[in-house]
């Protein structure tokens, strides 16, 4: 399937990013066939191309968050740099930067430089706390934002010390709200004529995660701590403890919760005041767990997992070397293989949405820096003495 048949087919992007915000969004839309060009450093490139694992001197992380993308070098530092960009920025549909609020300005190439060139222009910019407010000029890594959104406050152990998130949440939910705002944005241009300014932040991407706890909190006043694997409103609704691992239910409704009491052998739970209720088995739930997971650990997960799946929601507690064996995924066409002139086969996660008639697909692997050089500055004006002559001067 060409890039051309894919659903966002004919919308050019733009790609000033380095890490994951940026990158992981302009992913999600050159998925479904947009043509995203990195404008990247002509010297390192998006610095996640420096980020360990390697495959054959290519970073693991970058052939992932780089899929479908092509690459083009600029400095643009330089006054060749900016007006070259300004040609290409003439060029798109949707110019997409997470850099810290400032820089684009101080390179001459802000919105209102690009929309001077490109009037209907969508610009998105990512920041770690958005354009505005006295915390704008703060950098803002996902840890930082982790920290002070709340999210670290809520996970971990109760007794036990702050933890984040495993994966980077902030950064990546600012890039799904990246591509819906775009988006967005695209389909208002569609109807009016306009562009307009996109302003992200990862803080309150991160913010906006936590629904239960802001609105607990807006409901009582009642700051939320930590709870380890349990939920926040119900009960049994977490991991617990086996013979051979962990093992994660959920047994919560009416007509879930005898089912587990007669499962593990206890049927007079059932009928025990203290779990009558959701909200009894919320109240008295560490007496619950302990009930539970004392039956649980005599036997291992997977006999559990037979026993309790025809019932109510439960799942082995799995690491990625089991996930990405996980057979359900492979039948979904959930991994993906595809050859990179350098690093070879590269596999990696595929694409959640699954549309029947304009699915996501590989159109081509992560770009080596600049790769893409000479075909779009070719597609405005720059024949291939000029594209060296560039090249010589530092400019690409």
């Amino acid at each position: 399937m060409a890039a051309s048949e894919g659903a966002l087919a004919g919308i050019r992007v733009l790609e000033l990013a380095n890490f994951m915000a940026g990158p992981f969004c302009g992913m999600l839309l050159a998925d479904m066939g947009a043509e995203v060009i990195k404008v990247e450093n002509p010297a390192v490139g998006d610095y996640t191309r420096t980020t360990p694992p390697f495959v054959n001197g290519e970073s693991a992380g970058f052939l992932t968050l780089n899929r479908n993308k092509k690459s083009v070098t600029l400095n643009l530092k330089s006054p060749e740099g900016k007006a070259l960009f300004l040609e290409l920025a003439a060029t798109a549909d949707v110019i997409l930067e997470n850099f810290r609020p400032g820089t684009m300005t101080d390179l001459g190439i802000d919105y209102e430089a690009v929309r001077a060139v490109k009037p209907d222009v969508i610009y998105c910019s990512a920041s770690g706390f958005g354009q505005t407010g006295p915390y704008s000029q703060r950098p803002g890594f996902d840890l930082i934002l982790q920290g002070m959104s709340g999210i670290m406050s809520i996970t971990g152990e109760p007794e036990g010390a702050p933890v984040k998130v495993g994966v980077p949440i902030a950064d990546l939910t600012c890039a799904l709200f990246g591509s819906y705002a775009i988006l967005t944005a695209y389909v208002a241009r569609q109807k009016t004529g306009r562009g307009q300014y996109v302003d992200l932040s990862l803080f309150e991407s991160a913010v906006a995660l936590g629904v239960w706890e802001t609105s607990g909190y807006f409901a009582t006043g009642e700051v939320p701590g930590r709870l380890g694997s349990a939920h926040r409103v119900s009960a049994p609704y977490q991991a617990f403890r086996t013979k051979d691992g962990y093992i994660t239910l959920g047994a919560t409704t009416p007509n879930q919760w005898p089912h587990l009491c007669r499962a593990i052998g206890k049927p007079e739970l059932e009928h025990d005041p203290r779990f009558a209720t959701n909200a009894d088995r919320k109240a008295n739930e560490q007496a619950l767990a302990e009930l539970i997971e004392s039956v649980l650990v005599t036997e291992d997960s997977q006999h559990w997992l037979t026993l309790f799946e025809p019932h109510f929601p439960c799942g082995l507690l799995n690491t990625y070397a089991q996930v990405l064996a996980d057979p359900h995924l492979q039948v979904r066409g959930f991994l993906l293989e595809m050859e990179h002139p350098k690093a070879g086969a590269v596999r990696s996660t595929g694409f959640v949405p699954k549309l029947s008639e304009t699915p996501a697909r590989v159109y081509r692997p992560a770009p080596v820096l600049g790769q893409h050089n000479e075909e779009i500055l070719g597609q405005i004006g720059k024949g291939a003495d000029a594209v060296q002559a560039l090249k010589a001067a530092g400019v690409i």
